[in-house]
């Protein structure tokens, strides 16, 4: 291992046989963790091409259990988020394209951080399970064609235990170690055809939209190299998405989305990714046609009534999506004014999400428990004009003594004196 270490801190590329070696060490114990860390600073610096990007990946994908979906009759779509603030698409997305015929077979992980993941936004109605077997799994999406669980602690072993060393050693952001995780669970999970919505902006992993397009390329080379259909966009997270940053107030927004009553920017994402998502399903030729589709099952209501199937299959009490209102609010909400005149010129995403965190609504570490009631919701966003004394946002906690944190919150609105030109949610998409 030490000249594996060596040799990638000296940048030299790795052989298929080094990089097998290591996940297999590292996985079965053989490889400590101070080794695998050194490893994983040396990649961080050093980089890997997308040879040793792809070996990496499928030998992540084979080092526990890969799911095989092919008793699900159809195409088997999935969408991925690298992780944004108030990113509650898959909640919204998932239903919409399962409405219009596609198979969604999902699986998701948990928010670490600021990130809050989609399975703990769906814990926060109460009886919703998000643990399956393989066969109730595969059983519920021929059903009624969508299951969103978590991952088996069979999938993908390598991933949890480098993730994790990652998290506390300094190299998440490395592009082929965040491609290779995401890529390499979506790929053990079966599905024919993956959408990534890439992220970009303050609030994401990649602070920019360059670095966010080399990481899009990286895993649709990947999924390429290794015989899916993989395509990739690339969302503004400069703002977080939609207004409401917590895990029961995005289902909340989900719901209303699914109802006709969803913020513009969510609503355009939305309607993007599933239009791509019903070409890859092959449900429509154009993602044009696509898009039509999708606003339609919003209008028609399919869309939320697949949301109400999906958590009814799996547990969940859906009188809480029927009536948002069940939602238990948080003892203390409080108004965030504007001290200034002027127009949003940007919310600072990562701000926001950190201070929603500190909140109650995210995770520190991985033993943190989520108050599925705490988080912020917006009032105003990029673009709108603000008086002196409006509510640029609402803050919602059980927490005493944080003061400080909704001095953070005001702090993350910036204001221009001059009217702001809105940068579209969707930058580009790489197929």
């Amino acid at each position: 291992m030490v000249d594996i270490i060596e040799a990638k801190r000296n940048g030299r590329a790795l052989s298929e046989e080094e990089i097998r070696f290591f996940v297999q060490g590292y996985v079965d114990g053989s490889i400590p963790d101070y080794q695998a860390s050194a490893f994983a600073m040396a990649v961080y610096f050093r980089g890997m091409d997308a040879k040793e990007t792809a070996i990496l990946t499928d030998a992540m994908m084979h080092s526990g259990e890969t799911i095989d979906l092919s008793a699900i009759e159809g195409i088997k779509v999935d969408k991925h988020s690298t992780g944004g603030v108030g990113d509650k698409t898959s909640l919204v997305v998932g239903p919409l394209v399962s409405a219009c015929g596609a198979k969604v077979a999902k699986m998701s992980g948990r928010g670490l951080g600021h990130t809050g993941g989609t399975l703990d936004k769906m814990e926060s109605v109460p009886g919703m399970s998000i643990s399956r077997t393989k066969e109730q799994f595969i059983q519920q999406v021929n059903d009624i064609g969508i299951s969103i669980i978590g991952q088996t602690g069979s999938i993908v072993p390598a991933d949890k235990k480098l993730y994790a060393l990652r998290d506390v050693t300094g190299t998440v952001e490395s592009i082929p170690l965040i491609a290779s995780s995401i890529m390499s669970k979506k790929l053990a999970a079966g599905s024919d055809a993956i959408l990534l919505d890439v992220k970009f902006g303050s609030g994401a992993f990649m602070k920019t939209l360059e670095d966010a397009t080399t990481l899009a390329k990286a895993m649709v080379e990947i999924g390429d190299h290794l015989g899916r259909d993989t395509r990739a966009i690339l969302t503004d997270m400069d703002q977080p998405l939609g207004l409401a940053v917590g895990n029961a107030l995005e289902v909340k927004e989900a719901v209303m989305t699914l109802q006709g009553k969803g913020p513009k920017d969510l609503v355009e994402l939305v309607k993007k990714a599933g239009g791509i998502m019903l070409q890859q399903a092959k449900i429509v030729d154009s993602v044009e046609e696509g898009e039509k589709r999708i606003l339609a099952a919003i209008e028609d209501g399919s869309g939320f009534q697949k949301l109400l199937a999906l958590f009814k299959a799996q547990g969940g009490d859906v009188s809480y999506l029927e009536d948002i209102d069940k939602f238990p609010l948080a003892s203390h909400i409080v108004p965030i004014l504007a001290t200034e005149e002027g127009y949003v010129r940007r919310i600072d995403s990562l701000a926001i999400g950190l201070a929603a965190m500190k909140l109650g609504a995210g995770r520190a570490t991985m033993k943190d428990v989520i108050d599925m009631s705490a988080g912020i919701q917006l009032r105003k966003k990029v673009g709108d004009k603000v008086q002196k004394g409006d509510v640029l946002c609402y803050c919602h906690t059980n927490k005493e003594g944080v003061k400080e944190v909704f001095q953070e919150a005001l702090d993350a609105f910036v204001l221009s004196e001059d009217p702001i030109e809105v940068a579209p949610i969707v930058h580009a998409y790489i197929h």
